[in-house]
């Protein structure tokens, strides 16, 4: 029991010596691979929030109040996503992307015109869910490897949301 203890201890000792950099416990390494992912979901969440924003305003045809209610729904959720990201890298004591350029520079997603039809839009935001996804999946596989369980709650939630939207539109867009 006691050689228990002693090991206990000592593993104890050893992480506190690894993750002596910062208030949270991560060292540097981890902190720049955990903000690095998260910059890269904030910017793809900000590109794709402005293009919720474009065909909220834009949508035309039959379909105008479905869509257009629908867009707006979800940019509010969006904007909810960008700014739990942002306030969790300042959590770890770094800056997030704020700017267009930079989020252009980082995003995955592209920006899109105005000139498409309510279901080609609805087919872009589908796009989008894919993409958000994937980064979604990046930033959990570096929570899971540095240990950081609250980012890695987080971002299951968005998940889970993000799944639900892309069942809907894409049902959505099967009509007809």
């Amino acid at each position: 029991m006691n050689n228990g203890t002693i090991d206990l201890q000592e593993t104890e000792q050893k992480t506190k010596q690894k993750r002596a950099f910062s208030k949270l416990g991560y060292t540097k390494l981890e902190t720049a691979e955990l903000v690095d992912s998260l910059n890269n979901l904030l910017a793809n969440y900000s590109i794709h929030y402005q293009k919720l924003r474009n065909f909220h305003w834009n949508v035309k045809g039959s379909d105008f109040f479905d869509i257009h209610e629908k867009f707006e729904e979800q940019y509010n959720s969006a904007k909810v996503a960008i700014d739990d990201i942002a306030e969790r890298i300042r959590v770890f004591g770094q800056t997030p992307l704020s700017t267009m350029q930079d989020y252009l520079g980082q995003a995955d997603i592209k920006e899109t015109g105005t000139n498409l039809t309510g279901l080609e839009m609805v087919r872009e935001i589908i796009k989008d869910y894919e993409k958000l996804l994937e980064s979604m999946f990046k930033v959990i596989e570096t929570t899971l490897k540095n240990g950081d369980s609250g980012t890695e709650d987080m971002i299951k939630g968005f998940v889970k949301q993000t799944e639900k939207n892309h069942w809907m539109m894409t049902a959505f867009s099967h009509q007809g």
